[in-house]
């Protein structure tokens, strides 16, 4: 099936946090506390696809406060971190929202993401993922992680859909405004 193909059919569209999300970097205070980079248009495009209809999540095996707050800032509430399998959190996760995997794109960038790969209907990576996983992932982006890789993935599903030029469309209108 072609990649677009899986795109049209995609409602649910889950992100591995570090190296997906973020750059894959976590810089550790004195005070226990941890910073992360977030790439703005990866959130924009986020925002996005929940007002064309889409659900997003996040899945991480590591748990960190920044994860939730900026999970909170993009309204995404479909989160689960510090999972010790991502594919009983996926199982799970797909559940609950009543959708199959086909149904459900899944980002990832690294081994302990190959489950879910294996069984998500649209599979993708990060540009810098690791080889294992760009050899299994259906469709890799030509972003790096936490650099727009996100928005990649959210734009072609979008595309395929027919919703990413009505999106285009509604911000057209809004600049045009009086």
């Amino acid at each position: 099936m072609s990649i677009d193909a899986r795109a049209a059919r995609i409602r649910l569209i889950l992100l591995d946090v570090d190296g997906v999300l973020t750059d894959g970097k976590v810089y550790l205070h004195g005070d226990g506390s941890e910073t992360k980079r977030f790439d703005i248009k990866d959130g924009a495009a986020i925002v996005w696809a929940g007002r064309a209809g889409l659900t997003v999540g996040w899945l991480s095996a590591r748990a960190s406060a920044a994860t939730a707050q900026r999970a909170a800032q993009l309204g995404v509430s479909l989160v689960r971190q510090g999972v010790a399998s991502k594919l009983a959190a996926y199982e799970q996760m797909v559940r609950e929202q009543g959708m199959s995997d086909a149904e459900v794109a899944y980002m990832g960038d690294d081994l302990l993401d190959l489950p879910v790969l294996a069984r998500a209907g649209l599979a993708a990576a990060p540009a810098d993922a690791a080889a294992a996983v760009r050899s299994h992932a259906a469709w890799v982006s030509a972003a790096r992680g936490g650099e727009g890789a996100v928005r990649e993935l959210i734009e072609l599903v979008l595309q395929a859909q027919g919703r990413l030029e009505p999106l285009v469309a509604e911000f057209l209108v809004e600049r045009s405004a009086p």
